[in-house]
């Protein structure tokens, strides 16, 4: 990845926490899809045990750089938005945790990108929008779908057809927000969860993430047929082994995963 890119990989002990730092905004722009696509590819060709991703400065995302759809035709855009959900997409079906840490405003792809991730930490200041309506556009980074997702398709069609901002508490009673947390302290809270869940049963959580997927292909009856078969793999793993062992000679709370 480019020394000069405006998202960077860092990793220690297992976690890979990816920043990103493009002041004054974090706008969305060619710079930042190409820095997003190589840290992605990063984690894919060398897989971490759990990811964070945090942003730098007063604002989360103030959403795309418009100047960036001013050259584009319908075909050029169709092009763009292909990339754009295909982001969204690697993110989810990586076989770790992931956790999305907003820490204030949140909008368009930060927020598209967040929803992407398994877990979204916000502080009490944070808000999020999905405001491409203001351009007479529609979120196409897989923002919609996603949010309804988690919320249900009538709060998404207020969240996108409105283009209002929402705070981080109203986005906790819908089921999008995991936890709200005070300012103070906050990226310091992200990284120990995300430390917490780096240092646990990394195929286990695969199967986990496996399971919703089932879930939301079929239902329950999809994940049921699926789930036996997932679960019985955690069989060979030497974390499922030695944690057995660890529980029936030393007692509970004290086995050290390995993510093997």
């Amino acid at each position: 990845m480019a020394t000069d890119s405006p998202v960077t990989v860092e990793r220690t002990d297992g976690l890979a926490v990816v920043t990103v730092d493009a002041p004054p905004l974090n706008l969305f722009d060619g710079p930042m899809g190409t820095g997003l696509v190589a840290a992605i590819d990063e984690l894919e060709r060398s897989a971490p045990r759990a990811v964070l991703f945090r942003f730098e400065g007063k604002t989360v995302t103030g959403g795309v750089d418009v100047r960036v759809f001013e050259p584009l035709d319908a075909a050029g855009a169709t092009g763009l938005f292909t990339a754009l959900v295909t982001i969204s997409q690697r993110v989810a079906a990586l076989p770790c945790p992931t956790v999305f840490a907003a820490h204030g405003t949140t909008l368009t792809w930060g927020f598209e990108l967040a929803l992407a991730c398994d877990l979204i930490l916000a502080t009490d200041k944070a808000k999020f929008g999905l405001v491409e309506a203001t351009v007479g556009l529609s979120p196409a980074m897989g923002g919609t779908q996603r949010l309804a997702e988690r919320a249900g398709t009538g709060r998404a069609r207020e969240f996108v057809m409105t283009g209002d901002l929402y705070d981080a508490a109203t986005m906790h009673s819908w089921g999008v927000v995991n936890r709200v947390l005070p300012v103070d302290g906050f990226d310091g809270e992200a990284r120990a969860l995300a430390h917490r869940l780096s240092s646990g049963p990394t195929v286990a959580h695969a199967v986990t993430k496996n399971v919703l997927r089932s879930y939301l292909d079929g239902g329950v009856a999809k994940a049921d047929a699926d789930v036996p078969a997932l679960a019985g793999e955690l069989f060979a793993t030497e974390d499922l082994r030695n944690a057995v062992q660890t529980f029936l000679t030393i007692g509970p709370g004290h086995s050290v995963f390995e993510g093997r």
